[in-house]
């Protein structure tokens, strides 16, 4: 397959010389977009559609094995979680790495590296002795799972045509929605016949087939440039981005008395690191030598679209940690039943994707984006109001299913909309930011939704509340909050444009 060529645009900024080798910029517009896709980079996409919705489920199946997993090495709750944690500081390490990454290397390296990357660290947990092994593994597996979604968005946005780039950001939500839902169910299967380690097992040969797979049909997108990688810029990316996420862990941790440190060193250390990450990128981006090119941020759609996302983002990981937490310790339900229980909401909001899409391809964002808001605001609030120590299970899942039907309703959406407003020159960068803001938001959205549980929680017990009770009082704070986000992510909906290449009659690439 010809290789696409990646169209830029010189910026006011980058007028001064460089000694880097890059593609021929142009003051012209872009060429149109082609009408349709060729069979080649349609299997592209969905082969990297399809890696990417095994790697998330991974990462949503050791929360469920974690138990077995502390039995069996002998390590405590605390230690434990380091499972997790190290997992999503790798991936705020590497996903701000993706712009540089998806620049200077071809699709199919990227692709071929990130998925041997995830395999060899499955491979590693499944046969791991002991938990210092089991770690590295898992950082290993994320290391391969960072590039995934920022590879995948960059591909969506250089290969497929304007006018039908909402119907494929559907298709990446399913990726989004229906594997964290379907995580936990298959981890609790796989665990009532099966060791833990069965769950990496299980996963290894579908890694190896996607090996398999991209090796023999992916081929190049776009072209590289040999971009320079800024040294202080990595450190400084690694510090504020997992500085920032560990901290925002820490609080959850802090609040249930089992943090290592106190959140607020990470907090403060990760927020300097950060702002000066920033400087250091603003001065670099004369040169396009960014590690992570803030120019995109020039666009308002597209920091309006990210803002709304951060705010959905947040209350899905808050949901998807909270409601197992309450529906077992408030309610006594099994962890197989509480699976099943939030599983009809999680494939409603995969399943809706493509539906979203054409609609968004179709109309625009705003249509979708404001009653998806609200209908998060009301199951939110209903969430709030209604759950008790005695609620329903069909009570509990019905709102569930309301929450996740607002949530399809705005990602696919958001999604188009950000990246759609950036110019695309600047799409890995604008993709990096997309996948960098996800952790953030759903760090801050568990570290939330746990403080509010877990303080509500233990004031009710102290005033001499039954644990029950004290558990949902903290569960409907914790929702409280949700509901809270959903009515600035409203206002600021309001704000939403269409991106202009979509607008008929309007010059592609120009914002």
């Amino acid at each position: 397959m010809p290789k696409t060529t990646r169209h830029t645009q010189t910026s006011p900024e980058s007028t001064a010389p460089t000694t880097e080798m890059r593609p021929t910029e142009s003051t012209a517009p872009p060429e149109p977009a082609p009408t349709g896709i060729s069979r080649q980079e349609t299997i592209a996409i969905w082969t990297i559609l399809a890696s990417a919705f095994v790697v998330i489920l991974n990462e949503t199946i050791i929360g469920v094995a974690l138990p077995r997993i502390m039995v069996d090495l002998d390590i405590d709750a605390a230690t434990g979680q380091w499972l997790s944690t190290a997992f999503m500081l790798t991936l705020a390490i590497v996903i701000p790495t993706a712009g540089w990454l998806l620049q200077r290397f071809t699709t199919r390296a990227i692709f071929l590296g990130a998925i041997t990357m995830f395999s060899i660290g499955t491979l590693l947990a499944a046969v791991a002795p002991g938990f210092g092994i089991l770690l590295l593994a898992r950082v290993i597996q994320a290391s391969g799972t960072g590039v995934m979604m920022p590879l995948l968005m960059t591909t969506v946005m250089m290969l497929v045509p304007v006018h039908q780039r909402g119907r494929m950001m559907g298709n990446i939500s399913i990726v989004m929605s229906m594997a964290p839902a379907l995580g936990p169910v298959v981890a609790g299967l796989v665990l009532s016949v099966l060791p833990w380690r069965w769950l990496f097992w299980l996963v290894l040969p579908i890694g190896i087939v996607s090996l398999i797979v991209g090796a023999v049909l992916i081929r190049n997108v776009g072209e590289t440039t040999k971009a320079p990688l800024d040294g202080l810029s990595v450190v400084l990316s690694a510090l504020g981005f997992g500085g920032l996420v560990y901290g925002l862990s820490s609080l959850g941790e802090a609040a249930q008395g089992a943090a290592f440190v106190a959140p607020w060193i990470p907090l403060v250390a990760g927020a300097v690191a950060l702002g000066a990450f920033g400087w250091r990128q603003r001065a670099l981006e004369r040169g396009d030598r960014a590690l992570m090119d803030l120019r995109t941020f020039r666009s308002h759609g597209f920091t309006i679209g990210l803002v709304v996302m951060a705010a959905m983002m947040a209350t899905l990981f808050g949901v998807i940690i909270l409601l197992p937490i309450y529906a077992q310790d408030a309610l006594h339900l099994t962890p197989l039943t509480t699976g099943l229980l939030v599983l009809p909401g999680g494939l409603l909001m995969g399943l809706a994707g493509p539906v979203v899409g054409r609609l968004y391809d179709k109309y625009g964002p705003k249509p979708l984006v404001l009653p998806g808001v609200v209908l998060v605001f009301v199951a939110s609030t209903g969430m709030a109001l209604l759950f008790g120590a005695d609620t329903p299970w069909w009570l509990v899942m019905t709102g569930h299913i309301v929450l996740s039907s607002g949530l399809a309703l705005t990602f696919t959406p958001l999604f188009s909309a950000s990246l759609g407003s950036v110019e695309p020159h600047l799409y890995s960068h604008g993709s990096a930011i997309v996948g960098t803001v996800q952790q953030l938001a759903g760090a801050l959205g568990t570290a939330l939704a746990i403080v509010m549980y877990t303080v509500v929680g233990n004031a009710v017990t102290s005033s001499g509340g039954t644990l029950e009770s004290a558990l949902a009082s903290g569960a409907r704070a914790a929702f409280a909050v949700s509901a809270a986000m959903a009515v600035v992510a409203f206002v600021l909906a309001f704000f939403l444009q269409r991106p202009a290449e979509e607008v008929e009659g309007a010059t592609p690439g120009h914002h």
